[in-house]
């Protein structure tokens, strides 16, 4: 169950974390296996040589980088090293810095000032923690003024839809549901009907959790995306892939299936507050080349945060 059903919540205008909580602190865990951990290794050290190299690799690796995003990084410092362009371990820091960056794509926000209703799908594997980031979305977007209406997609499991339900009426925002077991392109299909019907400005659709492996219930997916262009070829506007931040290099394996069956058009990160995992951000936006649009780093309302590269970055790093 939601843990901010209260409500009368103090609202925002934006997702932003409690002001008293840096997302450097949020961040620490990552933070100590990766910028920690390169400074350690390279700020007291002057000679760029293949032994740092190896042991550089491998943090890259054990920080959840990935092999293959490690290996393109490697191979730029060995090339830059070779031209004397890094000259010290120093100026190596700085240049891993900057390639971490320029993976994480800068265009990130939702442009849901459209002229019809955007229509958000939420899809991923069970327990990554879509429903209450759709809570946490829905309340977001209510604050900035916006018409919201959520689709109860997750048929399979009733406590899905009952917590959309409470969720919706605590908030008065409309929920369409139908009972457990129901088609869930027809829930989302309903919905998208009943929102263009009352000029709701956007829908939030949540669907069943499933494993990526599931060849079945990844068709399902697409049936969904299916239905929904067929009243609109713009629709959904946004396919979102919410991944636990916490799975690691499973991440990769999840959004890499999950962007064959539905293309994807942005990611989710949910509880990196409680992982040294968040190096996995790099690896997925090099491997797939989608933007990152939230973090999740806390329980709360508000501790659902736009995803700000270069405040990431320097959360991490600085």
């Amino acid at each position: 169950m939601f843990n901010f059903f209260k409500k009368n919540q103090p609202q925002s205008e934006n997702l932003d974390v409690d002001k008293s909580t840096s997302l450097k602190q949020l961040l620490n865990k990552s933070r100590q296996k990766l910028g920690s951990s390169l400074s350690s290794l390279l700020l007291g050290e002057k000679e760029i040589n293949e032994d740092l190299l190896e042991t550089l690799e491998t943090l890259l690796i054990t920080a959840d980088i990935g092999i293959n995003t490690t290996d393109k990084i490697l191979e730029s410092v060995r090339k830059n090293a070779s031209r004397k362009t890094l000259k010290d371990t120093e100026s190596l820091y700085q240049f891993l810095k900057d390639t971490l960056d320029k993976l994480l794509i800068e265009d990130n926000q939702l442009k849901t000032n459209i002229n019809e209703t955007f229509v958000i799908l939420i899809v991923g594997v069970n327990g990554a923690g879509k429903t209450t980031l759709i809570g946490k979305l829905a309340k977001s977007f209510q604050n900035q003024g916006k018409s919201i209406m959520l689709a109860a997609g997750d048929t399979f499991r009733a406590a899905a839809v009952e917590q959309l339900k409470i969720w919706g009426e605590r908030n008065q925002i409309p929920v369409i549901a139908q009972t457990t077991g129901a088609d869930s392109a027809s829930v989302i299909f309903d919905a998208y009907q009943s929102a263009q019907a009352k000029n709701i400005d956007i829908l939030i659709a949540d669907t069943a959790g499933r494993l990526h492996t599931q060849d079945n219930l990844m068709q399902e997916l697409a049936k969904i995306k299916r239905v929904i262009a067929k009243q609109n070829a713009d629709a959904p506007h946004e396919t979102m892939l919410v991944i636990d931040g916490s799975s690691g290099q499973n991440a990769i394996n999840q959004a890499r299936e999950f962007n064959k069956a539905v293309v994807l058009s942005g990611i989710s990160i949910t509880k990196l507050d409680g992982t040294a995992k968040g190096g996995v951000l790099f690896a997925i936006a090099d491997e797939l080349n989608l933007p990152i649009r939230y973090i999740g780093v806390g329980e709360g309302i508000d501790d659902l945060k736009v995803f700000q590269s270069k405040e990431f970055i320097n959360a991490l790093f600085d």
